[in-house]
């Protein structure tokens, strides 16, 4: 595989955390924050913790709602998980790669299963673009155009430093 210049995912988070701060500030009161396993996740907990927000983020998975489902079945990582009343709620949801679509409308059906949100928006770590349907980030730390027969993931070490990982795409 050729050399591909990643970005370092540590300076993209604080990008983001100042992105999601501004968002906050300018927003409805109170928003929840919602990651999307796994990445997603790892960004909102983290997310959650540096800005001094009490309690836990809200946790979706979209795996249950996936259009290739019977390809994939249910993924290894976290499921669902909203210790708030979705209903009426203002939800940010966190992801680290926004490249299709898909997975994001996956997520908001999950979401839809628990209530119905006043209002939903997204800010990611990167945007890859490629989109296969029309969902656009309210807040990108970065666009990346990244060839589409690659796929870049984020990846947390054991001491919860952040990564990149460029791989090839599965058929």
């Amino acid at each position: 595989m050729p050399d591909y210049p990643l970005p370092d995912a540590e300076a993209l988070y604080g990008a983001l955390r100042s992105g999601v701060t501004a968002l906050l500030a300018g927003g409805p009161q109170p928003t929840q924050l919602v990651g999307i396993t796994s990445g997603g996740a790892w960004l909102a907990e983290r997310l959650q913790r540096d800005l001094g927000r009490s309690g836990e983020p809200g946790i979706v998975s979209s795996a249950l709602h996936r259009d290739d489902f019977a390809q994939r079945g249910l993924a290894h990582a976290r499921q669902t998980s909203l210790p708030f009343d979705v209903n009426g709620a203002h939800l940010l949801l966190i992801d680290d790669v926004l490249f299709t679509g898909r997975t994001l409308r996956a997520v908001l059906n999950e979401l839809f299963d628990h209530g119905r949100p006043a209002s939903v928006r997204l800010a990611v770590l990167v945007d890859r673009g490629g989109r296969e349907l029309p969902i656009q980030a309210d807040l990108a730390a970065a666009r990346l155009p990244v060839p589409a027969d690659r796929t870049l993931s984020l990846a947390r070490t054991d001491d919860g430093q952040l990564r990149f990982n460029l791989e090839a795409r599965q058929p």
